[in-house]
């Protein structure tokens, strides 16, 4: 996400390399290229010169410390400001409530259905409720088979009635449903249209006055650009509500959305869209945008999202056998299964501080662990457990089963014999004090 948008903050910092301090001059064509970075970004023009301007006003007249260079210096103003710019502090939805009512509203085609799918696995998985979901688009049948499939994927039940007409009355029912058979929250899924239309916001208007939520939710395909965050105006003018689901943001090289729609509506985002898949809803941290934003990665996400698959037990009996130096292919394949809940490996990638200027032009598929993973399911028990054995018989057959070829199998079996050595020795401190000594001793060498 926002590749192109990181790209130009790059190109724009370089030009003040090479200087010894910051400078009306050197700063006004630092800042030109950073104006239109976000313009091409489909910034709001506004916002843009607003947050140029306040950036300059921040850089002049600072002092430049020995041990940063200007650019540096320029970076961290521009964090700062990128971090209000989008709302300063992560905000929490409010869900609390006998039950808890959670309204989404916003146009056909963003998302709706499918967010309020997420958001109660959400609810569900990280946060220990009962959500109940309600079909109340009366006009799309297929809206409400949609919300029915999620739910049953999703283990939570779904609320709806095709037979009723009216969503108001379907959004009461909904509650009073929730209230007699303990269910905590209630998200209610309301209908979008093409376009923004009187008949939607007066429908809109008396659901929420109807059900009282405790949160209202727009959500916004954040490939839309400007034409989101207009859309947001009109919406937030006429319900008022709380705060903003952006949409498809793995998809968005640009990011003008997540930039402009704090000021423009003053409501904060809360939650993105990040792929396809039923997990893939991240609370939104202006902080780590920014990060994100001016390529220096998101560690503490990446932590968070391999902390949801961390198993702390598999981890000490896993932590043993590398330690004794009988790390498997059984293990290597219970490790790729962790990877690959986590999420789209190029965007887990893209977290590492450095990482995403080099991943921009390489494509990974979210199938590239499939050809490991058809050569390892193609072993005996016996091969998984003592690689040691595969000799060239065993090599083509295993070649055969998985469909690939000889040549591909060689080098799997290398890679894990290199990571099973490496990870042995960094199990052992001695080892590991070992290597960092040696390591320190390359300094001096040519591209170290």
């Amino acid at each position: 996400m926002f590749e192109n948008l990181t790209e130009k903050f790059d190109r724009a910092f370089k030009v003040l390399k090479g200087h010894g301090q910051i400078t009306e001059i050197n700063v006004a064509e630092t800042l030109k290229e950073v104006r239109r970075a976000l313009l091409d970004a489909d910034v709001n023009y506004k916002t843009a010169k607003d947050f140029t301007q306040t950036v300059k006003d921040k850089a002049i007249g600072r002092n430049v410390l020995t041990s940063i260079s200007p650019g540096q210096l320029l970076t961290k103003i521009c964090h700062e400001e990128l971090v209000e710019l989008m709302g300063g502090e992560q905000e929490d939805i409010n869900y609390q409530g006998n039950p808890g009512v959670i309204l989404m509203s916003g146009l056909q085609g963003s998302g709706k259905t499918t967010m309020s799918g997420k958001l109660a696995n959400y609810l569900k998985n990280k946060k220990g409720k009962k959500p109940l979901l309600v079909a109340c688009d009366v006009y799309r049948p297929a809206a409400i088979d949609q919300l029915h499939v999620l739910g049953e994927q999703l283990g939570v039940e779904v609320y709806s009635n095709k037979e009723e007409k009216n969503p108001v009355k379907i959004a009461e029912d909904a509650i009073k449903h929730a209230k007699s058979n303990g269910f905590n929250v209630v998200i209610v899924d309301t209908a979008g249209r093409l376009a923004v239309d009187e008949a939607m916001m007066i429908e809109i208007e008396n659901v929420k006055k109807a059900i009282n939520p405790t949160e209202t939710l727009f959500v916004v395909d954040s490939m839309t650009g400007q034409d989101a965050v207009n859309t947001a105006k009109t919406f937030n003018d006429r319900i008022d509500f709380d705060g903003v689901v952006l949409t498809k943001l793995d998809g968005d090289t640009r990011g003008g959305a997540a930039l402009s729609i704090k000021t423009v509506v003053n409501k904060p985002i809360k939650f993105v869209g990040t792929g396809e898949k039923m997990d893939a809803l991240d609370v939104f941290y202006p902080n780590r945008m920014a990060d994100r934003i001016l390529g220096m990665g998101d560690v503490v996400s990446l932590v968070e999202k391999a902390q949801e698959q961390f198993d702390e037990k598999e981890a000490q009996k896993l932590q043993k056998k590398i330690a004794q130096n009988k790390f498997d292919f059984n293990d290597f394949y219970g490790q790729l299964q962790q990877i690959k809940k986590m999420g789209n490996v190029k965007d887990l990638m893209g977290m590492i501080p450095g990482m995403g200027k080099a991943m921009k032009n390489v494509d990974i598929d979210d199938d590239a662990f499939k050809g490991i993973e058809a050569i390892i399911q193609s072993m005996t028990p016996k091969e998984k457990e003592e690689p040691e054995i595969i000799n060239g018989q065993r090599k083509k057959r295993i070649a055969a089963g998985s469909g690939t070829s000889v040549q591909e199998v060689n080098k799997l079996l290398k890679q894990f014999n290199e990571t099973k050595k490496v990870m042995h020795m960094m199990s052992n401190k001695k080892n590991m004090a070992k290597m960092m000594r040696q390591m320190k001793g390359m300094n001096g060498m040519p591209g170290m």
